[in-house]
């Protein structure tokens, strides 16, 4: 493997990780900014504002995981299978750590 081989291999090996906080981070300034600037009250179809904005973080952060998975393995062939991994780590680290937000009161 070269050295640019190895920087696209790990920049594949940390995008789910990645992906995972850069999430994470979103969801939870959104939902300190909702709370600041009241998102509860405001109501969009069945949820607050503030909900909503923290469920688009959430389903963002997994479908990214989800859509980088195939370019992963196209990208890097037969060494794909733990860069692969880490995209599914950041699926799963996302769906879990986030989900409270989504159910728990706010404020």
């Amino acid at each position: 493997m070269s050295s640019s081989g190895g920087i696209r291999w790990l920049a594949w090996f940390i995008a789910g990780p990645t992906i995972w906080a850069v999430s994470f981070s979103a969801a939870y300034g959104l939902h300190g900014l909702g709370c600041a600037w009241d998102w509860t009250s405001l109501a969009i179809g069945p949820v607050s504002l503030q909900r909503a904005a923290i469920l688009l973080v959430w389903l963002a952060g997994m479908l990214a995981c989800l859509a980088l998975l195939p370019p992963a393995g196209r990208s890097l062939g037969p060494d794909a299978r733990l860069p692969r991994l880490g995209l599914w780590i950041g699926f799963v680290a996302t769906l879990f750590t986030l989900a409270p937000a989504l159910v728990a009161s706010t404020c």
